[in-house]
């Protein structure tokens, strides 16, 4: 057996059993490396960060996308940005009121590698109708398009490389001109144990752009330090909802999910005494 170390932080790192390398590569944009491991089963590692797995895929990705879409109400037009595993298109397509979803991802080989090596992640996603795959940037489309959406789920990496203009205000600001009245912005914020700037930096930029703002909160094995944040822009309070409301919404839907629940809907956004202090911070 080999072993497939992740350094996250200069004094923090975790390591992996490895039963086989599926592949190896260098895209134009970033290092892709797809292993097979002993408990997590097939991982995605892009620029020596591990993106997702077989086992875990589904805490991240139930949770990216069902508080926004259910706390909508009723999305029609969903905008992903990143996801090239596929698996926020997976769950975003499992919503019946969901007539159009585009999905725009910068790396087109890393889509092609994860369709091939990591069906289970997406699980037939690609092909459906509704979907529409744009290889391009995100920044640039959400600039640029005149359509507009209900929610957008942007499913990007860490901030740097390809994916640190999408922790940018002007990206936020286009995000926020592409949404329909009541349409909700969500974007992955990391751990915030470990990388609170990277959460006080995103709550002040989207103080500046939505009349309410926050985070809803999950914990991912595979991203060591706790919970991870799903950081929301929106015009109304999240906080706030009708949660009887929403949890009859998930109860009708009697979608195939392994983690996201009603009651893990409401308890995402409920913070710990540390978070909180941060945001006061």
């Amino acid at each position: 057996m080999a072993w497939y170390s992740e350094k996250l932080y200069p004094d923090i790192a975790q390591t992996f059993e490895v039963r086989a390398e599926i592949l190896r590569t260098r895209t134009a944009y970033q290092s892709l490396l797809i292993v097979d491991t002993t408990r997590f089963g097939r991982m995605l590692v892009l620029d020596d960060i591990v993106q997702a797995t077989e086992a875990d895929e589904a805490a991240y990705h139930e949770m990216m996308v069902h508080p926004a879409l259910f706390g909508h109400g009723e999305p029609r037009r969903v905008l992903v940005i990143g996801g090239g595993d596929g698996g926020i298109i997976r769950q975003v397509l499992k919503h019946r009121s969901v007539e159009r979803c585009v999905m725009v991802e910068i790396d087109g080989e890393v889509v092609q590698a994860c369709r091939e090596h990591l069906p289970k992640i997406s699980r037939g996603a690609f092909d459906d109708p509704r979907l529409e795959l744009i290889i391009g940037d995100g920044a640039k489309f959400v600039a640029e398009t005149a359509e507009r959406f209900d929610v957008i789920v942007t499913d990007s990496g860490d901030p740097i490389g390809p994916a640190e203009v999408l922790f940018d205000s002007p990206f936020y600001a286009a995000c926020r001109r592409c949404l329909e009245p009541g349409g909700i912005l969500v974007t992955q914020n990391g751990v915030p144990f470990l990388q609170p700037e990277e959460t006080t930096s995103t709550w002040r930029k989207l103080g500046r752009l939505f009349p309410h703002r926050g985070f809803h909160l999950a914990p991912v094995p595979t991203y060591y330090g706790g919970y991870m944040a799903f950081a929301w822009g929106a015009e109304r309070d999240l906080y706030a909802q009708d949660w009887d409301a929403v949890a009859r919404r998930i109860d009708a839907a009697a979608l195939d999910l392994e983690h996201y629940n009603a009651e893990i809907h409401r308890a995402a956004y409920a913070h710990p005494g540390w978070f909180k202090r941060l945001l006061r911070s």
